[in-house]
C-alpha cells in the first residue's frame, strides 16, 4: 500500500565519532541494495522517541553502541508521495564491534573526516557531517519536569508528597527513553515525591542513586538559589562530561533554564530541556523534547 501524499515518515541517525584530534574517526556503512555509503539512520518504530531511533539504528547498522550528544540540523526530502523528516546527532561512541556483513548493511568503516567526505553518497548528509565535525566536544544537561502528578484538588496532604498519577506513570517509559539515549548517569531532582517518582525507574535501571535537594521544590525555591544551583552543576557537567539530568517544577524550571542562558517557555508534563555543554559549562547547542516527538534542535543563542 502507498503512502498518502505528504504523509511523513519520521527517521532519526546519528553521526558516530571516536577519537580526539588527527586520530578522529567517523563511522559510515554501505548498503548493497542501493550501493550508497551514508551516515546510520532508520525509521522510527511504534512508541519509539526519535532519540531511541538514533541509538538503535547505529547499533543496528554500525554495530556500534552511542550515546548523544549536540543535535544536528534536520533533514527533509520526499520519498514517493511522502515526506520523510531525518532527525541527526553527534554521536559519543561508547563500544564498538565487529561488524557482520547483512542484506541491509555488508560493510561498516571507520576513516578519518576528510575521506568519510568523499566516500559519502549524498550531498545532504555531507552536510550533516561538517556540521558535526565542526562542533566542540559536548555533554548533555536535561532540564526535566516531572510526569503528571495527582491533582492538588483531590491531595489533601503535604503538597511535597503529592504523587504520579497514572496518566504521569505511562510517561515514565518515553521519559527513561530520552535519559538512555544522551546516556545520563548523574540524576538531580527536587526532593518533592513527583520529581523523586519522576527519575526512580530509569535510576532503578543503571543502578544509581538520585541526588535530592529542597532547593528545587515549589515551596522552598528562590531565583538566586536555584540559578547558582545550576550554574555551578553545569560547570561540573561540562569539565567531567558526565551527561546529567535535573528534574524540577514548572514554576522553577525557568530560573533554572536562565542560569543556562536558555529562554524560558511553556513545558507539558515530562517534556524537557538539553542543553549541551562544552567543556566551560556553556550552552552550544539547545533542543527540546515533548513527551513524543522533538520540538526543535537549534545552536543555541
Amino acid at each position: 500500500m502507498s503512502s498518502a501524499p505528504g504523509t511523513p515518515i519520521w527517521a532519526a541517525g546519528a553521526v558516530p565519532i571516536r577519537g580526539e584530534g588527527q586520530a578522529r574517526e567517523v563511522l559510515l556503512v554501505h548498503r548493497p541494495l542501493y550501493d550508497d555509503w551514508s551516515l546510520p539512520k532508520g525509521k522510527a518504530h511504534a512508541h519509539e522517541l526519535l532519540p531511541a531511533t538514533a541509538v538503535r539504528e547505529v547499533g543496528e547498522e554500525g554495530s556500534v553502541s552511542v550515546r548523544l550528544a549536540a543535535g544536528l540540523t534536520p533533514m527533509r526530502y520526499g520519498v514517493g508521495p511522502a515526506i520523510k523528516f531525518v532527525s541527526w546527532w553527534v554521536g559519543t561512541t561508547l563500544s564498538c564491534l565487529p561488524h557482520q556483513a547483512n542484506a541491509e548493511v555488508d560493510r561498516a568503516e571507520w576513516m578519518s573526516p576528510a575521506k568519510a567526505l568523499k566516500t559519502m553518497t549524498y550531498s545532504g548528509e555531507r552536510s550533516i557531517l561538517e556540521e558535526a565535525t565542526s562542533l566542540p566536544e559536548t555533554t548533555p544537561l536535561i532540564i526535566l519536569r516531572h510526569a503528571k502528578a495527582l491533582s492538588r484538588e483531590t491531595w489533601e496532604e503535604d503538597d511535597r508528597q503529592r504523587p504520579l498519577s497514572p496518566a504521569g506513570q505511562l510517561q515514565l517509559p518515553y521519559i527513561d527513553q530520552i535519559l538512555k539515549a544522551f546516556g545520563v548517569t548523574n540524576l538531580f531532582s527536587s526532593s518533592s515525591t513527583r520529581c523523586v517518582e519522576t527519575l526512580e525507574p530509569y535510576a532503578a535501571s543503571i543502578s544509581s542513586q538520585i541526588v535530592t535537594t529542597s532547593l528545587l521544590t515549589e515551596e522552598e525555591a528562590q531565583d538566586h538559589t536555584v540559578g547558582a544551583y545550576i550554574a555551578h552543576l553545569a560547570q561540573a557537567v561540562g569539565v567531567a562530561g558526565t551527561p546529567t539530568v535535573v528534574c524540577g517544577h514548572m514554576p522553577v524550571i525557568p530560573s533554572m533554564l536562565t542560569a543556562l542562558g536558555i529562554q524560558a517557555y511553556p513545558m507539558a508534563t515530562a517534556s524537557c530541556v538539553i542543553a549541551h555543554l562544552n567543556p566551560g559549562g556553556e550552552a552550544v547547542r539547545t533542543e527540546w523534547h515533548e513527551t513524543l516527538r522533538v520540538k526543535s534542535a537549534s545552536p543555541h543563542r
